[in-house]
């Protein structure tokens, strides 16, 4: 369901103002969902739109960027842009530009090795800069730090529990009987781009039932639970961005 100041739109009334195919595919499910999205504005809906398309974006072009999975240990970055820190963290350099340096990881991914939740962060950053654009990007992220799951003030991320998954929503496979010895296998941290498509870094764009099965193969020996995906969805703020 879709509100906007207050007043419930159907999807197809706010067709006129979409002219991605993809993000009327976004605003059909959020319609058909009892979950209510709320806006104040068209403008703050649209915008949430294409932060979802632009993530999606982002997240194909990392898959084929040539960006390695690994852990925190053994991560490592172009140093033309980033410090990389003692924790596996990368840090911006001084008088670098953070949308020249978020962008490099695109650019010469096989510079860049990290693990799937710096990976989404990376995600989210990029579809931020695709979204506002450089000169924003720049001024609100002079000191980006990729890590885990440390996002910047201005980067403001929500967590909630619920089955209401919608393409650009970060999603997670949770494996309870991992392999202690592979403990990086734990989880797998996705971009759901709808229709069972998942991307995850080190598994690539699969649906469900293969990340499952992959993450099944990372247990401890007489393993009782499988592989599944959470009842947990990860989102920007998309209307601290939008005007």
């Amino acid at each position: 369901m879709i509100k906007i100041n207050n007043q419930i739109v159907k999807p197809n009334e706010l067709f006129p103002e979409i002219s991605s195919a993809e993000q009327k595919t976004i605003i059909k499910k959020m319609g058909a969902l009892n979950e209510g999205y709320e806006y104040h504005t068209v403008n703050q809906l649209k915008f949430e739109l294409l932060f979802r398309e632009k993530t999606m974006k982002a997240a194909e072009e990392l898959n084929k960027s040539g960006a390695k999975f690994t852990t925190f240990s053994y991560a490592f970055c172009n140093k033309k842009y980033w410090y990389r820190l003692g924790n596996g963290g990368f840090l911006l350099k001084e008088n670098t530009s953070p949308s020249s340096a978020i962008l490099d990881i695109l650019k010469n991914g096989s510079l860049y090795a990290f693990e799937c939740s710096t990976a989404i962060a990376i995600v989210l950053y990029i579809a931020t800069l695709y979204s506002i654009g450089n000169t924003r990007f720049n001024t609100l992220f002079d000191h980006l730090y990729l890590m885990d799951w440390q996002f910047d003030e201005d980067l403001p991320i929500l967590q909630k529990y619920g089955d209401d998954y919608l393409p650009g929503d970060v999603l997670h496979f949770n494996n309870p009987d991992f392999d202690p010895k592979q403990p990086h296998w734990r989880a797998e941290n996705v971009i759901y781009f709808g229709d069972d498509k998942y991307y995850g870094h080190g598994i690539g764009i699969r649906n469900a039932s293969t990340i499952i099965a992959f993450l099944n193969k990372k247990r401890k020996d007489e393993p009782k639970n499988s592989a599944y995906l959470m009842n947990m969805i990860t989102r920007p703020k998309y209307q601290s961005f939008s005007y």
